[in-house]
């Protein structure tokens, strides 16, 4: 067997950056909390933490991709809640959502951790965010911390 390389769940020294959507803020808020609980709670220190705050979801790969092209942040979290409605809009604001995402960690090689709600009803978006199960935005911060030690052990 070779060599196993891990992330360490260690945020001391990170710079992390962390895009939130303001939309659905009754949830979105409880996924920042969880997200920085998970930053403290791994040695991350609030003057490394920078939070931007955008109006929706759709709006949130615009400023992933401007912060990771400064290549100031070791890893950004994105965190925002897409519910669904009666019409097709979920589905084009979720596709949107991903694919820009995905394209500014292809682009930058920085770390962004998907911590976007794309659920079915309110409830859903609620236990997600730490009501039944678990925060998503923690998880996604933790994410972001292994993924932020990755991305340096391997060049």
């Amino acid at each position: 067997m070779g060599k196993v390389i891990e992330g360490k769940a260690d945020a001391r020294g990170l710079r992390i950056g962390i895009i939130v959507s303001r939309f659905n803020n009754f949830v979105t808020d409880k996924l920042l909390e969880g997200a920085l609980e998970a930053l403290r709670n791994h040695g991350g220190e609030e003057e490394d933490i920078d939070i931007v705050r955008v109006p929706g979801a759709f709006e949130i790969p615009l400023l992933a991709h401007k912060m990771a092209a400064t290549g100031k942040y070791d890893a950004l979290v994105c965190l925002g809640a897409v519910i669904r409605g009666d019409t097709p809009h979920f589905e084009y604001i979720s596709d949107a959502v991903t694919r820009g995402i995905g394209h500014a960690i292809l682009q930058f090689r920085v770390p962004i951790s998907f911590g976007v709600l794309t659920t079915n009803t309110v409830e859903q978006a609620m236990e997600r965010a730490g009501e039944k199960m678990g925060n998503k935005g923690f998880e996604a911060a933790l994410t972001a911390i292994e993924m932020a030690n990755l991305n340096k052990e391997i060049p």
